[in-house]
């Protein structure tokens, strides 16, 4: 089953096309991985899985993107309510810092105005910190606040922000890259556990990462033409900048099962940039 079908995605900034005719199934319950060089729009991509693109200035798409069969960007449909079912966690972790660890857990449900008692706020909060394997770590101190955490404790305090208000799918935006290889180890760990609950796409730059966790990557880079009229455009500026605009979309390569991307990539460009001869 397919929880995120994307058909005929384009993103833009203003006038300035990010990301070109995206086309890509993401099936229930698995990790599928976007890598592929600085640039190349796949952050973006993921910020248009839950409308998130759209709080940037200028920002919209056209395409769909459904969920369980329902077009996210379908008349009447409120983006406040997609952020719930499909949650995000950030490159920087992001608790609230004037709020305890035990608040920050049930802020979601909190701002959905959604009354719930006492008893079933603790287990909630229980629940939540289980599922991001931070309750060993913080049950004797849920009143402490958030930002006293490590940065890799911050990180799945934030997973259990976003799984406490029970999405269907969870957006990580490089939620490694601040962190050391312990705490790396510990998100991954927990990335694993997750999908057994929910669709998990992760934006990375890592990519034995990608192999260790995913069940399906998809490469994303610009056209190869386009970048090679960049890069002569860029050595005869010099040190001067080219406007915005002139930098080519990003676009989907190649998406296939992990192991086969990996292992046997159909595009020659995936091939290169696995190898590490551009990117």
């Amino acid at each position: 089953m397919n929880e995120l079908e994307i058909k005929d995605l384009n993103a833009y900034y203003g006038d300035f096309l990010a990301v070109s005719q995206v086309n890509m199934d993401i099936p229930d319950k698995s990790i599928t991985a976007f890598i592929g060089p600085s640039g190349c729009g796949k952050s973006t991509l993921l910020r248009t899985l839950n409308r998130m693109h759209e709080a940037v200035p200028g920002g919209r798409i056209t395409g769909e993107v459904a969920l369980e069969g329902q077009d996210l960007y379908g008349s009447g449909v409120d983006p406040v309510g997609v952020r719930r079912k499909v949650g995000m966690v950030f490159q920087k972790a992001n608790p609230f810092p004037s709020m305890s660890i035990y608040e920050n857990v049930i802020a979601g449900v909190r701002l959905r105005n959604k009354r719930i008692s006492r008893k079933d706020a603790d287990e909630l909060v229980e629940r939540s910190l289980r599922q991001a394997n931070l309750w060993d770590e913080v049950h004797d101190r849920l009143q402490t606040p958030g930002g006293a955490l490590s940065g890799g404790q911050q990180q799945r305090l934030c997973i259990a922000r976003a799984v406490a208000v029970e999405p269907k799918v969870i957006l990580l935006d490089e939620p490694c890259s601040a962190l050391d290889p312990v705490s790396t180890l510990a998100i991954e760990q927990l990335l694993l556990e997750l999908k057994e609950r929910y669709t998990v796409v992760i934006v990375t730059h890592n990519m034995q990462q990608a192999a260790r966790v995913s069940d399906q990557t998809a490469f994303f880079h610009a056209d190869a033409e386009a970048w090679a009229e960049l890069t002569r455009l860029e050595a005869t500026l010099g040190d001067k900048s080219l406007p915005q605009g002139t930098r080519p979309p990003g676009r989907l390569v190649e998406y296939a099962p992990t192991d086969e991307l990996f292992n046997n990539p159909r595009n020659k460009a995936t091939a290169d940039y696995l190898s590490g001869r551009f990117g």
